[in-house]
């Protein structure tokens, strides 16, 4: 039988099935929400007129778990326009609408026999290869569907969404014992292609994979810090980034998810796993049931293991909690001999680790330890929780953002060393682990001719790891000398079927000389030998935007012609992306700010990330953008008018309003679907809710684009003149009476009507791309040589934030 899921229900309208319902109407999927009736009309729904048959009263619960999630920050919709394809409605009234839906995920109460009650019902009226989920984080599978028939056992199994569903990787799949594989094969593509998920297979055990691993971690974590005497902040700045945690590290992780929410799936874990050789490790520390007494949570009641405060001269300041005196007390950040020694080397993560690792003082004293136990433990829950090393690795990469997993971190360490440094902890290292390296097998992974190996436990060998073509590694490509041209900024790679892609490797991919130059070369080269060519990477972020180190160099030197030459170098390598003879294609994803933004909006055709972050940034320095942003905009919001609706007395304001508005106000959208909505990226584009198919759908536009392209034709934009700069005078004159805006801001916001104006042109003037360029470019110049615009320059590089322009 073939799948399809075009609509889906969700039942239980609380945080979670609210958050999942939206995450489904990012990826286009249309819902139904339903939840329960309410139990009486309160005095507030009687004074509304409601009575027990309203509607309004009736879905009243799944219609607030709606507004909830549309309130939520982070946010869980790409835009909220896409609540549109969420329909609620209640389980008494609307379960006729099961009826037609592909996927029903139950995300109700915590509680079996209420599953199991619901799910009796929903059995009577689904349509037959309906696949029915439930998002239980702890019941097991077998219980839930013990009392199923034969055919919904078959299309049953377990999918827990990690919270925040938008922007959690993780999604583990957790099949029944007669689920039918073709589920769970479709089921899981269309996860992982569809809602951009990375999907863990797991066993029907408690806990399943992650938050088994997981929770053990912070328990480990949690007891070496009160064995050792040491202090919550002590225990964070040596169980953080250090180590590839989270910044928030322990303290400030559980605080963030609420001690409530980890204190009761320690407690949980304890009762449901009587038999786990480390079962103690789950049972709270009486500091923490102290905690929960007091109602300390975390950030949801204001204070937890950290608590934010002002102090006397009411400054802003962070206390931490001194859990065996139960009361807050200031700290200074504390500062260990091998942490800081390991940041410091001039290396990868990996050898960084291993330093770390190695250290003499108290803090690697921990590491080791913390590390060794969550290793031992990992290799124990094979085959209980998972079969194989991968996918436990890759459950705590993407449900606890952990650098590397425990197997990926045992291979860094080095395996053999680090069963030694167990025996010296008079730890028991896994037989498992040392008949591997008895049979000679030195690591958990290995890379031969044929790709990626692991070793498994069961067979006693290594098996391929299973080939993913829409996973596009670029260190693959390069390690087969697949590199075309590189220089330090940039590289250029052939990524196959005539496809080459330009990597930014900078620091926070910020551009430079070297990024610029490589632009040029790049289209020269794929004009020549190349059927397209993508713009991507493999970073947190596209592209922070231009380092402005440079222009603050030029400018303290006043070497005007320097900076001049810059700034048009970038604006027309962006020029050179739009009218390359062969189709390009960006592909951004986290942030795209300033210059990455203006990059990133040269192309044929954009192929964003979901989590995309957009905007023009420039005035946030001072100065406006340069690199051909704000003209990329004008052609944007007039390339659609009619031809002769401007001659016939059409009124461009409403069009140049909205990109004065996303400049002068630094708009950044926080999803691509927002990008869209801002006009950085154009309304035809698609959007890969998936990051690592990001490169693998860009080469495909690229390569269908090929069969057809021929280059765009120069713009003609239509400028206003000066009725541009008069509506742009009398809004920035309302901003600043109303102290909205500072002097200087309206003379920054000032030059950027000028350039949108089209400068000293009459209304309905076109002028040319390269005509608008020069405005940007001698606005930039100008504005750079204003003491004010410098002093925020040096100001933002004394802070050590990001450098955009």
């Amino acid at each position: 039988m073939s799948y399809e899921i075009k609509k889906a229900a969700v039942l239980g309208a609380g945080v979670m099935g609210a958050t999942i319902a939206a995450h489904l109407a990012n990826a286009g999927i249309d819902s139904v929400l339903l939840d329960i009736v309410p139990f009486e009309l309160t005095d507030g729904d009687k004074k509304k007129g409601y009575t027990k048959e309203s509607p309004e009263w009736r879905n009243s619960f799944a219609a607030n778990g709606l507004a909830g999630a549309l309130k939520s920050k982070p946010a869980s919709f790409y835009s909220k326009k896409n609540a549109s394809l969420i329909k609620i409605g209640n389980l008494e009234d609307n379960l006729g609408w099961l009826a037609d839906v592909d996927w029903i995920i139950e995300v109700v109460i915590e509680n079996l026999k209420i599953k199991q009650d619901l799910f009796a019902r929903v059995e009577k009226g689904i349509k037959p290869g309906c696949i029915v989920s439930t998002n239980t984080s702890g019941i097991p599978i077998k219980d839930i569907s013990a009392k199923f028939g034969a055919k919904l056992k078959q299309n049953f199994l377990g999918t827990h969404f990690f919270n925040p569903p938008r922007y959690m990787k993780l999604l583990e799949i957790i099949p029944g014992e007669e689920t039918k594989k073709e589920i769970i094969d479709y089921l899981t593509e269309f996860c992982e292609e569809v809602l951009g998920k990375g999907v863990v297979i797991c066993k029907d055990v408690p806990n399943f994979v992650a938050n088994r691993v997981g929770v053990f971690d912070i328990s480990n974590a949690i007891r070496i810090m009160a064995d050792k005497g040491l202090s919550m902040p002590e225990l964070d700045a040596i169980i953080g980034k250090g180590v590839g945690r989270p910044g928030s590290s322990i303290g400030g992780t559980m605080d963030l998810v609420g001690l409530d929410t980890g204190y009761h799936v320690m407690n949980n874990l304890y009762e449901a796993v009587p038999d786990d050789e480390m079962r103690e490790y789950f049972m709270p520390g009486e500091f923490m049931k102290k905690m929960m007494e007091k109602k300390w949570l975390g950030n949801k009641t204001g204070q937890g293991f950290y608590k934010r405060t002002k102090d006397a001269q009411g400054k802003r300041t962070k206390l931490a909690l001194d859990y065996n005196k139960m009361e807050y007390v200031s700290f200074k950040r504390p500062k260990f001999d091998s942490v800081s020694d390991a940041k410091k080397l001039e290396a990868g993560f990996e050898k960084k680790l291993k330093a770390l690792f190695a250290g003499k003082d108290i803090a690697a004293e921990v590491v080791r330890e913390y590390l060794c136990k969550n290793l031992i433990y990992a290799a124990n829950r094979i085959p209980e929780i998972c079969d194989n090393v991968v996918g436990i690795d890759n459950a705590m990469k993407w449900g606890f953002n952990h650098k590397l997993g425990p197997f990926e971190t045992w291979d860094a360490l080095g395996v053999k060393e680090t069963i030694d440094v167990m025996k010296s902890l008079k730890l028991k290292a896994p037989k498992k682990v040392t008949d591997m390296l008895k049979s000679g097998a030195e690591s958990f992974y290995l890379k031969k001719e044929d790709g990626k190996h692991y070793y498994d436990f069961e067979t006693r060998g290594y098996v391929k790891l299973e080939d993913k073509p829409k996973i596009v590694l670029l260190p693959s490509f390069k390690e087969r000398e697949k590199t075309v041209k590189e220089n330090p900024g940039a590289s250029l790679v052939d990524i196959g079927d005539g496809i080459a892609c330009l990597e930014f490797h900078t620091k926070m991919n910020a551009i430079d000389g070297d990024v610029i130059s490589m632009i040029y070369d790049s289209c020269d080269i794929v004009e020549k030998d190349f059927l397209g060519l993508v713009v991507a990477n493999h970073g947190t972020n596209y592209s922070v935007g231009a380092n402005i180190f440079q222009v603050l160099i030029a400018v303290q030197q006043t070497d005007w012609d320097m900076l001049d030459d810059l700034v048009s170098k970038f604006q027309y390598a962006n020029m050179r992306m739009k009218y390359c003879e062969k189709p390009v294609v960006t592909a951004p994803a986290g942030m795209a700010l300033g210059g990455g933004c203006e990059m990133a909006m040269h192309g044929a055709k954009c192929q964003p990330c979901g989590e995309t972050y957009m905007g023009l940034v420039e005035v946030g320095v001072g100065v406006i953008p340069a690199g051909g942003g704000t003209k990329e905009l004008m052609v944007r919001c007039t390339e659609g008018i009619p031809d002769g609706a401007i001659e016939n007395g059409l009124n461009l304001q409403t069009y140049y309003q909205k990109v004065f508005e996303n400049i002068g106000m630094a708009k950044v959208a926080t999803s691509a679907v927002e990008a869209i909505e801002l006009g950085y990226i154009r309304k035809t584009e698609g959007i890969s809710l998936n990051r690592d198919h990001q490169i693998w759908d860009a080469k495909g536009i690229a390569l269908g684009l090929s069969k057809f392209y021929s280059k765009p034709k120069p713009s003609r934009i239509p400028v206003m003149g000066d009725n541009f700069k008069g509506m742009a005078a009398a809004i920035l004159y309302n901003m600043r009476r109303g102290n909205f805006i500072s002097d200087y801001d309206v003379h920054v916001a000032t030059k950027l009507a000028e350039i949108i104006s089209g400068g000293d042109c009459s209304e309905g003037t076109y002028v040319t791309e390269e005509y608008i360029l020069d405005l940007e470019r001698d606005a930039f110049l100008s504005l750079c040589g204003e003491s004010k615009t410098q002093d925020r320059i040096m100001h933002m590089l004394m802070k050590g934030r990001p450098l955009r322009n």
